[in-house]
């Protein structure tokens, strides 16, 4: 007797349940990405929707007196902090040599760029909006985050390589006045700092987004600055020019968000934030909805 094979029915081998929910679920994900980081990307570059308020006078002068240290340090300072460094006990040297590797823009870059792809990549419209709020604000945060970071940082980059200053390890010795402009070369791209830039823009946004951070972050961009001293890595007044590269550059970004009501007013105060049990609830959302939707089918 032959056997009798059931037809093969399509409908019957698609995953139903809370397999098809993930499934679902994870197709979206990619459309909600390009979707999304379109839509912020306008509304970073839209027209502004108010005035920031004018550079104070006060911030110019500070300006002016910090380059004026920088060239002060040059001639009354550098040569001779190169000289003690070279006296330190080993030890501690070597300490600083980890250290100061927590100034690489990378602790930033990386991490608030993949919070804000994957924040897009879950803020999906079939969420509510409250929740969809939630993911956009932390985005927008996020977002400001990496631009001061990364563009202050960019600047630095590209401005120690015209410059073409030796660094105190490459120099002649007692001669912090070595240049070899427009040289692409690590060893000579020591003025400005690019960890000071990084430390010192990030100490301004984190600070201007979460005030109560302000000591700890300026703690952490001094330590850092003075590790990049005691690994002869740069100068005193290379440093200086750094904080000032990036608390700069941090501020002109804090400026242009706020123009856009974006994180901040236009009186350059932060926006309210969400609360942590509004974040927690949004994430738990839009990450489990799909399974949740898929048990209740």
């Amino acid at each position: 007797m032959t056997e009798m094979k059931a037809p093969f029915d399509g409908a019957s081998a698609k995953p139903s349940g809370p397999l098809a929910g993930t499934l679902k679920f994870v197709s979206g994900l990619v459309p909600n990405l390009g979707r999304n980081l379109a839509l912020w990307c306008r509304m970073l570059v839209r027209a502004p929707r108010g005035q920031a308020p004018r550079i104070l006078a006060g911030a110019l002068i500070a300006i002016v007196l910090t380059l004026g240290t920088v060239v002060a340090l040059m001639f009354l300072v550098d040569a001779r902090s190169t000289d003690w460094v070279r006296h330190l006990p080993p030890w501690f040297t070597d300490a600083f040599e980890q250290i100061t590797n927590f100034g690489l823009s990378g602790w930033f870059l990386i991490p608030s760029g993949v919070i804000v792809l994957c924040l897009a990549a879950l803020a999906s419209p079939s969420l509510p909006r409250m929740t969809r709020g939630v993911l956009g604000t932390l985005a927008a945060r996020f977002g400001f985050l990496f631009f001061a970071v990364a563009l202050s940082s960019l600047f630095d980059t590209i401005v120690k390589r015209l410059i073409g200053r030796a660094r105190p390890y490459a120099d002649i010795p007692g001669d912090p006045f070595t240049y070899h402009p427009f040289t692409w070369r690590s060893e000579f791209a020591s003025l400005p700092s690019g960890h000071s830039t990084t430390a010192a823009a990030a100490a301004l946004a984190i600070g201007a987004m979460w005030p109560r951070t302000r000591w700890v972050m300026w703690l952490y961009a001094l330590i850092i600055m003075f590790s990049r001293v005691v690994v002869l890595a740069h100068h005193p007044s290379d440093v200086v020019a750094g904080a000032l590269v990036g608390t700069v550059g941090a501020a002109l970004v804090r400026r242009w968000f706020a123009a856009r009501h974006l994180v901040f007013r236009a009186t350059l105060s932060v926006y309210p934030g969400p609360s942590l049990r509004r974040i927690s609830s949004a994430i738990v959302r839009a990450v489990c909805g799909p399974w949740g939707r898929a048990r209740s089918h």
